[in-house]
């Protein structure tokens, strides 16, 4: 029987997704989908401290700059583990603990668990990460069965936006979304997220599709001149999102933005779009409903809130 350790909230989905709970020892401080693996011990813990978006930048870019690890790992409990699995990721060393830091402490454990790591940066890849965890936890046919139900229904968003467009006689045009990754100072979504918009029948002018979320100048996001904002500010909830929304309409060139804009949504950053899990579904689901007004694609519970 396997002993997984998830370091990573995305895989902590995925890998209860494909019936791995039950073998789940241990996880990431982050990881708190679902609800049921809350009890396992936590191995990790930020060394920041949010206060504002500002200062985390400041601090987070200090850190980097200094080689330093943004989170701590408890050693001592993940030995005594003794896990078999360890899935973790290198593809952002901001949003969950480093990968050089987990296979250092690997490395002197006996039995070596096997590390699996998660680099995705489009919806395929994240699909194909279903695989390979289902793969390494000896969950090939439950992650069979779970990619293919989550790929019919982003067919259903393509199929559904398809359907709009060939209802505007060839005149469909796309409305044009600024993303709000972070909000001080900005960066607007990458990896996945801008493909997503694309699937949903919209474009995000600042950043295409698999490139990396990159701070960028306030003139850059007014250019957009954007039809819809969607604030969800990594690693924030709604009520965070919402505190940081007020925030920027004390600047005047966003005051004009979300005056200009048709649509101001804000959404729960730690939970949705910001994962590389299986609920990035759920978003391109949510954003069919919000930009073609179909309420029908709504998820259940979509932690959001219209502004406008």
């Amino acid at each position: 029987m396997e002993r997984i350790v998830s370091l990573l909230p995305s895989a902590a989905e995925i890998i209860c997704l494909v019936g791995g709970q039950p073998e789940m020892v241990a996880r990431s401080h982050e990881d708190d989908f679902p609800s049921t693996i809350q009890h396992l011990p936590i191995l990790t813990a930020a060394k920041t401290t949010f206060t504002t978006s500002a200062d985390v930048d400041r601090q987070v870019s200090e850190a980097l700059s200094q080689g330093q690890s943004l989170y701590d790992l408890d050693v001592t409990q993940l030995k005594a583990l003794r896990p078999t699995v360890i899935v973790t990721q290198d593809l952002c060393n901001v949003c969950s603990i480093d990968l050089v830091s987990v296979q250092r402490v690997a490395s002197t454990m006996d039995p070596r668990p096997q590390i699996v790591t998660l680099n995705p940066t489009s919806v395929g890849e994240v699909m194909e990460s279903i695989t390979t965890v289902g793969l390494a936890i000896g969950r090939v046919e439950e992650a069979k069965k779970a990619r293919e139900e989550l790929e019919a229904r982003i067919a259903r968003c393509q199929n559904a936006v398809e359907e709009v467009k060939r209802g505007n006689d060839g005149s469909y045009k796309p409305k044009k979304i600024m993303f709000f990754e972070w909000t001080d100072p900005i960066y607007p979504g990458g990896h996945w997220t801008p493909e997503m918009i694309e699937i949903a029948g919209g474009v995000h002018p600042i950043n295409e599709a698999g490139s990396p979320s990159r701070r960028v100048p306030i003139e850059s996001v007014v250019a957009t001149d954007s039809d819809v904002l969607i604030i969800c500010p990594c690693g924030l909830d709604l009520e965070a999102a919402r505190k940081e929304y007020n925030s920027m309409m004390e600047k005047e060139w966003f005051r004009k933005m979300a005056d200009k804009a048709t649509t101001i949504a804000l959404v729960d950053g730690n939970q949705m779009f910001n994962r590389s899990g299986p609920r990035l579904v759920e978003c391109t689901e949510w954003l069919v409903m919000l930009l073609h007004n179909r309420p029908e694609f709504e998820p259940t519970g979509f932690p959001w809130e219209r502004i406008k």
